[in-house]
């Protein structure tokens, strides 16, 4: 039954994905099945989406009153789930103005156009975008523009222009590529896709003095970093560097479509108003309500605290199994967003452990990426390990 599934998708969908030869059909808790019944450990949460990982029963059930309730309007209309999960959320993120998307991509795009209209308003004459090398960003043609990494640009250009590279956790990289015409700054605070690579705290300082000495706007993209999955609500926070403009999405909904990017209110006068952005789809009743359970639920059962505790055990193991496992060259992340850089091909990794029930992906390079459920237990941390060491001792 499974592969006739596999043949359907094969012959209907656009072959943009290298799919696993898996059909998944239902999760609980931290575990995924397949259609034929088998069970795996998640660690990848539906690339970092999954934040309470399946089956919560508050989120269910928020879900299936508000369906019960409207779904959608418009943004012609108010409507209470939108309200109460954008103060939530403005609140959560220590910013002042939130527009709600569809997804992450859109978020960075409505990130770029309020950086160039805020210059626009000023009167700056300033349009251009510094960029990390190996950064990710999204997809379309905007978020493909400021992704520092030649595979996803190169069969799309010519993109929009205006946008250098610079070096990660390299100021004076940055400061090179400064001009009078620079508007913004865009990077991850922990890059994700690039191989999980932290900043450094002097690094961010240095942007937000860089930006503030050239009336540049900092953008953090949190999209995969932010929502708890570091340690703090976003992972400015950590860093107590605070950005101009947020941009979110992933966890926020936990596996609704739905993102958002938000920016301080010095942002918010001087840049997009009415006419200048738009959604249909974009935080409309059903995926705030979303939203909004996510949020009271992370506050009410305390998951950043529970983030910090297991996160370090997590940290503790890897270091271990690192010393333990001689095709292992290094750990590197934050919180509960891991990568272990590896010597032997990491998808022949990735296959061996789905084989051992074991659900991991992979980032830029050779690197095997952690983001499982922020509800992950230290019990599970140790089945991975477990799981892990038998794939990579073969």
């Amino acid at each position: 039954m499974e592969n006739s599934y596999i043949q359907m998708a094969e012959q209907a969908l656009l072959h943009t994905y290298n799919r696993y030869q898996i059909v998944l059909e239902k999760g609980e808790g931290v575990y995924l099945y397949d259609s034929e019944g088998k069970q795996y450990l998640d660690f990848a949460a539906g690339i970092a989406v999954c934040s309470l990982g399946y089956g919560h029963p508050r989120y269910k059930e928020a879900l299936k009153r508000q369906i019960d309730r409207l779904t959608h309007t418009s943004n012609l209309f108010y409507s209470i789930p939108t309200a109460k999960a954008a103060q939530s959320l403005k609140e959560a993120a220590q910013m002042d103005r939130v527009f709600f998307t569809n997804s992450g991509t859109e978020a960075i795009e409505g990130a770029l156009k309020a950086a160039r209209k805020y210059a626009y308003t000023k009167g700056s004459g300033k349009y251009e975008f510094i960029a990390m090398n190996h950064s990710f960003h999204g997809r379309s043609m905007g978020a493909v523009a400021v992704t520092g990494t030649d595979k996803y640009r190169t069969p799309f250009e010519p993109l929009i222009g205006g946008v250098k590279f610079a070096e990660f956790n390299d100021l004076e990289s940055v400061k090179a590529q400064i001009t009078d015409k620079t508007c913004a700054i865009i990077l991850e605070p922990i890059q994700g896709e690039g191989g999980i690579y932290p900043a450094t705290a002097e690094f961010l300082s240095g942007l937000r003095k860089l930006c503030d000495a050239h009336d540049i706007l900092l953008i953090f993209d949190e999209i995969q970093c932010g929502m708890g999955r570091c340690g703090s609500m976003f992972a400015w926070q950590g860093y107590g560097v605070k950005p101009d403009i947020l941009t979110m999405a992933k966890a926020i909904g936990n596996g609704v479509p739905v993102g958002a990017f938000a920016m301080t209110e010095k942002v918010a006068e001087s840049s997009l108003a009415p006419g200048d952005h738009g959604t249909t789809y974009g935080g409309n009743p059903f995926v705030c309500a979303a939203v909004e359970e996510v949020l009271q639920i992370f506050k009410e059962e305390h998951i950043l605290e529970h983030v910090q505790e297991v996160s370090a055990y997590m940290e503790e193991k890897l270091e271990q199994l690192v010393l333990e496992s001689a095709c292992i060259e290094a750990r590197r992340g934050k919180g509960l967003m891991q990568g272990l850089v590896l010597t032997k091909p990491v998808g022949d990794v990735i296959r061996a452990a789905m084989e051992e029930g074991l659900i991991v992906i992979s980032a830029g390079g050779n690197v095997l990426r952690l983001v499982p459920p922020l509800t992950i237990e230290k019990c599970h941390v140790d089945e991975m390990v477990e799981k892990l060491k038998k794939v990579l001792n073969k």
